[in-house]
């Protein structure tokens, strides 16, 4: 374990809030200070903006600039996407404009898989708590700054724990999906590395699908917020029908509203770049609610 540090400055396309905030990632509170310190693997990392400047701070085992790179994916042109959104409609360019520093993290897709199996009809406090009680019962203590913090548990970890033991840490009806969905994995009934190698973003998705407690939103969010990095896809929830109904589609009644009738609105509209349209519609729609 070595503490470390790693500024970047002038940084385009990066705010700490929209990209934490966007509903991508569960392991990430903001400080007193603004900033905002979360796990990534088995790192413990602070990231705080200082006037031009992105400061990051960590106290793990990965280096951190290379860990910076890729975990908040630097080497994407998030400009040249945002220009090219810009030009759909006004409404897009409304919303990318209101959430410009979004940036797709590529995170570890075993733990994205769990993350979001829990965060199925629940709310973002309470996923918080769950993944963060199942971290302490079954991941790896790291100690900085007098504080303790634990690491997201591998498949092997999380293997020992029964469903009573899940149910106990107030898992409530997704217990015994994260349950299965472990032992499939752990078994390579489900090979994660051949998901990655898979190029055909429908095939992963139909794999994702057999996996218990993974039903379509959850794929899809599986698909663009882990390192598989599909952005063909267009999750779905309650603000993004929201928006889609009252941006273009006009029901009088949003609950009416197909789900198929959306994603092919937007595969029409928003092309390869959907997954990405998504979030800043997703950000701007709920964070002006």
């Amino acid at each position: 374990m070595q503490e470390q540090h790693y500024e970047l400055e002038n940084l385009p396309s990066f705010n700490t809030r929209h990209i934490f905030e966007c509903g991508q990632c569960f392991r990430w509170d903001e400080k007193e200070d603004k900033s905002y310190t979360g796990i990534v693997g088995e790192n413990v990392i602070n990231v705080k903006e200082v006037e031009n400047r992105v400061v990051f701070s960590s106290y793990g085992v990965d280096n951190l600039e290379k860990l910076v790179k890729n975990y908040f994916d630097l080497d994407r042109n998030y400009e040249e996407i945002k220009v090219t959104l810009s030009k759909i409609d006004e409404h897009l360019a409304r919303s990318i404009e209101y959430g410009s520093g979004i940036r797709i993290l590529n995170q570890n897709l075993w733990e994205t898989i769990i993350s979001f199996i829990i965060s199925a009809n629940n709310n973002i406090p309470r996923i918080k708590g769950i993944i963060n009680r199942l971290s302490q019962k079954y991941g790896e203590k790291i100690e900085w700054k007098g504080k303790e913090y634990y690491t997201f548990p591998t498949v092997e970890e999380l293997s020992k724990a029964s469903v009573e033991d899940l149910r106990s840490l107030g898992l409530g009806f997704r217990d015994i999906r994260v349950y299965e969905t472990t032992h499939r994995i752990l078994s390579k009934e489900v090979d994660l590395k051949a998901l990655h190698n898979e190029q055909d973003t429908e095939k992963v998705r139909n794999i994702l699908l057999t996996l218990s407690g993974v039903g379509p939103k959850v794929a899809d969010c599986i698909l663009l917020f882990s390192t598989l990095k599909r952005f063909d896809v267009f999750p779905i929830d309650v603000w993004v029908r929201r928006v889609m109904n009252e941006l273009y589609i006009k029901k009088e009644d949003e609950t009416k509203v197909n789900k198929k009738e959306i994603e092919k609105l937007a595969k029409e509209k928003y092309g390869n770049l959907e997954g990405i349209a998504q979030q800043y519609l997703f950000f701007w729609k709920r964070d002006t609610a």
